[in-house]
C-alpha cells in the first residue's frame, strides 16, 4: 500500500487540469483550511459520496497509562477530529485484500506448468 502526500494530490490535479500548480497548491491548501477551520469551530463536514469529517468529544480520565515510560497522568476531557467514511467510498475499498491475503492467494494457487 502507498501514500499519498498532498504533493502527489497537487501533482495528480495539475496534471489532469492544466491550471498552474502553483495555482492548484494554493487551492489544496485553502480547502484544507477550511476543512480545519470548520473543525476548530465545532462544524461537520460532509463531502457526499466520500464522507463526513467531524469533532468527537473523548471523555476524560483520572488514571491514564502513558504507554511510552508507564507513568500514570490524567487527561482532561478533548475533542478529536474524526473521518467517517461515506456509503459510496465504503463500497468501494470494500474488497480491496490485504498484502498478507494477497500473498496467501498466491501460494494457495501453483503455477502453471511446474
Amino acid at each position: 500500500m502507498a501514500k499519498i502526500t498532498k504533493a502527489d494530490i497537487v501533482d495528480a490535479l495539475y496534471n489532469k487540469t492544466g491550471v498552474e500548480r502553483k495555482d492548484v497548491c494554493n487551492l489544496v491548501d485553502l480547502f484544507i483550511d477550511e476543512i480545519k477551520t470548520a473543525l476548530i469551530s465545532y462544524n461537520t463536514i460532509e463531502l457526499r459520496g466520500f464522507g463526513t469529517f467531524e469533532v468527537k468529544k473523548r471523555k476524560g480520565r483520572v488514571r491514564a497509562r502513558n504507554p511510552k515510560t508507564g507513568e500514570l497522568s490524567s487527561v482532561a476531557p478533548h475533542g478529536i477530529a474524526a473521518f467517517r467514511a461515506g456509503k459510496k467510498l465504503k463500497q468501494q475499498v470494500w474488497n480491496i485484500k490485504s498484502k498478507d491475503e494477497e500473498l496467501n492467494g498466491q501460494r494457495e494457487n501453483p503455477r502453471e506448468g511446474n
